[in-house]
């Protein structure tokens, strides 16, 4: 039986990208860094980082994008099966963010739809780390497979935020893309295989930090000058009673939960290499001979920055060459010898020699005619937002597809080769096939036209917002969903309040 023949055709029918109306331009952050802004723009692609502002976050990212598909389809809540939320940007626990998202919308349409609308909805969060929103889209690509009438929307958000000096600094981005799925789509009929590598590392990740009391007040008593012991202060605390406080709970560690992440730029780059490597392979295990990067018309990729994927596909492309006869006289036209493990004294030398030798690869002109052909039309958007985590490659096919659309590009009936990544870590791989009706459905993105008309901010206000010491919104008046406040007392501690503008 042919898989292809009997899958219905499914795919994503529409798609609304939201991010927040504040950037700060990466020339500020590099002189204020001290950084060679060349290196940033030229050799990254960076040129502005979206800044979600005081009201923002997951949740009010995630409903900004979703009101922008029901709006423009017109769609009926009660229609609405799932809404599946892929983000590492959780804001508890326990309760999916997706559920905030859903109140939200609750709150806005159900004057129109009644106040059960979204009753039936089944919502959740994905997470694993940046793939978490292709692994939503897989899951909901299967569900909606199951029965004609079903619809689902995927939607991506996240906040990508480092510290303050550090490597990743640099990349931040945030924002959200919501993707409408469902049988006989206008815009992308997804194929039925999907290639898949996983392997368990630590490149990037954020783990739960715990101190212990003693440490807490050790600091605080430094910080103050006190001549305190801080043994003393662990006496006294024995003898209050238990409280939700700070240091009045009973455990013994405090455990802190921070936005950023801790990593390992130069692995974590080599494990997506090798992840986007392995998932290709089998990909083409399932898609058969005719699967190959020759065959997609664009190739589109989870991009932390907008450069990445072409720095980092120059294996795939190098295999690509050896299999098809290709590379022996590309080798030799360019001068380019592969590193073998055997000539070399130590592991770390032969890894050195051969990223230098992937590096030669992305210099030649034939690398560099197969990027600007199939992958550089989805570095634009992510040069001017920055990285988004989950939906940072559902960002490069928006931008992809609104960048062929300006062109007047014949892509109907072609077909996008797409690799996922998410550390920790795991790659996917699937394909696409462009429909006859893809520009009545990109000819409403307006992506760069919203990119262009958003504010700029100070280098002193990106402080400020990202210390969370700027408690009111730079936007005034808040438009769409906004957080407005943070329960503090009992049973309400933690809980978070949405409204809409």
């Amino acid at each position: 039986m042919n898989l292809q023949q009997t899958r219905p055709c499914i795919g994503i029918d529409d798609m609304a990208l939201y991010v927040p109306n504040l950037y700060l331009d990466i020339e500020t952050l590099a002189q204020v860094r001290n950084l060679p802004y060349a290196k940033l723009n030229k050799g990254l692609g960076l040129q502005q980082m979206a800044i979600p502002d005081a009201h923002e976050d997951a949740a009010t990212m995630s409903a900004n994008a979703i009101m922008q598909l029901i709006d423009r389809n017109q769609l009926d809540p009660k229609c609405i099966g799932r809404i599946y939320l892929g983000t590492e940007s959780a804001l508890d626990g326990a309760k999916p963010t997706a559920t905030y998202a859903l109140e939200m919308l609750q709150q806005k349409y159900g004057a129109i739809y009644g106040p059960d609308c979204f009753k039936h909805c089944d919502v959740v969060d994905l997470t694993f780390a940046c793939v978490g929103g292709v692994d939503a889209l897989h899951n909901t690509l299967d569900w909606v497979g199951a029965n004609t009438t079903r619809i689902g929307i995927v939607v991506c958000a996240d906040n990508a935020k480092y510290e303050l000096k550090s490597g990743g600094e640099y990349t931040q981005g945030a924002g959200a893309v919501a993707m409408l799925v469902k049988h006989q789509p206008r815009l992308l009929a997804i194929g039925p295989h999907w290639g898949v590598a996983t392997k368990g590392v630590h490149d990037f990740f954020k783990p739960q930090r715990s101190y212990t009391k003693k440490q807490l007040i050790e600091e605080l008593l430094t910080l103050t000058n006190s001549t305190m012991n801080a043994d003393e202060v662990l006496k006294k605390l024995q003898d209050m009673p238990h409280t939700n406080g700070i240091l009045t709970t009973p455990d013994e560690n405090v455990v802190l939960h921070k936005d950023t992440p801790i990593f390992d730029g130069q692995f974590s780059n080599q494990c997506y290499q090798d992840r986007i490597f392995d998932a290709y392979q089998h990909f083409k295990q399932q898609a058969g001979a005719h699967a190959h990067i020759d065959k997609w018309s664009r190739i589109v990729c989870h991009l932390p920055y907008a450069y990445h994927a072409k720095r980092v596909f120059s294996k795939i492309w190098l295999h690509h060459k050896q299999s098809t006869g290709q590379w022996e006289a590309l080798a030799q036209s360019n001068n380019l010898i592969q590193p073998q493990a055997i000539d070399y004294s130590s592991t770390m030398a032969f890894e050195k020699a051969e990223r230098q030798f992937f590096r030669a690869i992305t210099k030649t002109p034939d690398y560099k005619n197969f990027v600007q052909e199939k992958l550089e039309k989805a570095q634009r958007a992510s040069s001017l937002v920055g990285n988004m985590y989950a939906a940072a490659i559902f960002l490069g096919l928006m931008s992809t597809l609104q960048a062929d659309f300006d062109d007047g590009a014949a892509i109907a009936g072609t077909s996008f080769g797409f690799f996922g990544y998410g550390s920790g870590s795991k790659s996917k791989v699937f394909e696409a096939t462009v429909q006859a009706q893809w520009k009545t459905v990109v000819q409403h993105f307006n992506t760069f036209t919203t990119l262009a008309q958003r504010r700029g901010i100070s280098y002193e206000q990106y402080i400020a917002l990202h210390t969370k010491s700027q408690k009111q919104s730079l936007e005034t008046p808040v438009k769409g969903f906004a957080l407005q406040e943070i329960g503090t007392i009992g049973v309400q501690e933690g809980a978070r309040y949405y409204t809409s503008n």
